[in-house]
């Protein structure tokens, strides 16, 4: 797609070559990489080039997407994907949802937000005395832009339940507390091979490739 709210446009092949991963979160940009491989990118991070982080004041996932992709494509006249993902918890009406990277302070200390998930959990309970589902989702929304301002887009999503205490200590972010549907094991109990399988990002990512390439 071409940007959020616009009408559908031919889809914009993406050549090989050199590409920006509009990211300065190494565990993020690793995950990237390995979705990538065998197309025939030579793969960057924004960290790598000294750009900036813009600011992400957009009200969605996709937004905040392609407002990282734009600006890094436009601050590196190379095309640049960005990808703006999150974890949106049922019983917290979504949140943290676009507020995900926040919830963990200006470190992104993702054990405390962690922490204050289950706090607001754990509040809800004492409150109604009814322990709340603990049903959530995860999105991954990607754009990819050219810095002729081009902008593709893709969402993927993986649904499935939170545990506590959180298990594992691989991938990032969330990862820990959060069991896909269908599995025993959490995002940061699995391997890397198996979490590109089934992951939001590995959907959006299945969406991206069957379009630009």
């Amino acid at each position: 797609m071409s940007g959020e709210g616009k009408e559908p446009q031919a889809i914009r092949k993406l050549a090989p070559g050199k590409l920006v991963i509009a990211s300065h979160n190494p565990g993020k940009v690793r995950e990237i990489a390995a979705l990538l491989e065998g197309h025939g990118l030579d793969v960057v991070s924004a960290a790598s080039l000294d750009l900036p982080e813009p600011e992400e004041t957009g009200t969605t996932f996709v937004m905040n997407a392609e407002l990282k992709a734009r600006a890094a494509a436009d601050l590196s006249g190379l095309p640049a994907l960005a990808d703006d993902s999150g974890l949106c918890v049922d019983a917290l009406d979504g949140d943290p949802g676009i507020f995900s990277a926040r919830w963990g302070g200006p470190d992104k200390d993702f054990g405390m937000a962690m922490r204050l998930i289950e706090d607001h959990l754990g509040r809800i309970e004492a409150e109604t005395g009814t322990a709340p589902a603990r049903s959530a989702h995860f999105v991954c929304a990607l754009a990819l832009a050219w810095p002729d301002g081009h902008v593709e887009w893709f969402e993927g999503r993986v649904d499935g339940t939170l545990v506590s205490p959180v298990r594992g200590d691989k991938g990032h972010g969330y990862d820990p507390m959060f069991v896909p549907d269908g599995h025993d094991r959490s995002f940061g109990e699995m391997d890397d091979a198996l979490k590109n399988e089934i992951s939001h990002r590995a959907d959006a990512f299945r969406q991206m490739v069957a379009a630009v390439f």
